[in-house]
């Protein structure tokens, strides 16, 4: 069965940081793109940051270039968003989701991908 665990989430004050961690089993995390998503109240969801750890691809949104570092520890099934610089805009619920299709301009996932439960995070100002 494959299962995706995000956990780090909190809250933390502008300008401070956070990492997640998106565990995941039932899978080899090297095999699939991963990536980030997020969804804040009200709003669509937004592909963050994507990892493909077979031939390091990455993508960022716009929003948070130069501001997050997605990586994977491919010994641990493990993929991490490190959070910088944290605006009061990055709040929502973070989660991840296998086999995402990286592009040049964004990062889709579909309902069908397997996805995590979630992890909130609350940026104060």
């Amino acid at each position: 069965e494959v299962q995706l665990v995000e956990s780090g989430g909190g809250l933390v004050q502008a300008g401070g940081s956070l990492r997640l961690s998106c565990a995941a089993s039932g899978f080899i995390s090297d095999d699939y793109p991963i990536g980030w998503f997020r969804q804040a109240p009200g709003k669509g969801r937004e592909g963050v940051a994507c990892i493909s750890s077979s031939d390091r691809r990455t993508y960022y949104a716009d929003s948070v270039k130069g501001r997050f570092t997605i990586s994977s520890d491919n010994a641990k099934n493990t993929v991490y968003l490190q959070m910088n610089s944290l605006k009061p805009e990055d709040t929502a619920i973070y989660y991840c989701a296998a086999d995402v299709l990286i592009m040049t301009t964004a990062c889709v996932a579909s309902e069908d991908d397997s996805w995590g439960q979630g992890t909130q995070v609350t940026v104060s100002s």
